[in-house]
């Protein structure tokens, strides 16, 4: 082999190896950016990580099992925002029920907060359904006022048949509020 036909092939060979090279680095890149949305969709398709579910209406009835709900709230540190979250409710499962938290903005301005959610234990998220909630949506909350934030939710009946779930009596859906 001469050199010249070393050199073409050297080039050749190189030339292939930074595409791949860029290929997989542009790749990497957009896995990247599909990550969240991704993990998003995972937690909400499998309850992972305290994911809520979303539903319309709970169409497979209430069963004689009761679970309480207790309800949570925190407020982003340094957010002039006063959060009190509903009351302990415990009700047989699948009984769709609303709440009511109550936020009060201590400011002379109007104050937009969105909230981030999850319920514990973790394993009960794929079945803690939300058919409303101010969760879904930006709040604006006018100066130094007062308002309701409900959240309609029922425990899906299915939880009674997971095994590892038959001594769980209590869920808390805990809410987060940011400034949006």
């Amino acid at each position: 082999m001469t050199t010249i036909e070393h050199n073409s092939r050297s080039a050749s060979t190189n030339k292939k190896t930074m595409l791949w090279l860029v290929g997989g680095g542009l790749a990497m890149l957009g896995m990247s950016f599909a990550a969240v949305p991704l993990y998003d969709m995972f937690c909400r398709v499998t309850g992972y990580g305290g994911t809520t579910q979303v539903a319309e209406a709970n169409g497979k009835g209430i069963i004689a099992r009761e679970m309480g709900v207790r309800f949570d709230a925190s407020v982003e540190p340094g957010m002039p925002l006063k959060v009190v979250p509903a009351r302990l409710e415990t009700n047989p499962i699948g009984t769709i029920s609303t709440v009511t938290y109550l936020a009060t903005n201590l400011t002379d301005e109007p104050l937009r907060t969105t909230a981030s959610f999850n319920v514990t234990p973790a394993q009960t998220g794929v079945y803690f359904n939300k058919i409303e909630c101010f969760c879904f949506t930006e709040q604006v909350i006018p100066a130094n006022s007062t308002v309701e934030m409900p959240v309609t939710y029922f425990v899906d009946p299915d939880l009674d048949e997971n095994s590892e779930l038959r001594t769980i009596r209590q869920i808390t859906l805990s809410y987060t509020f940011h400034d949006s």
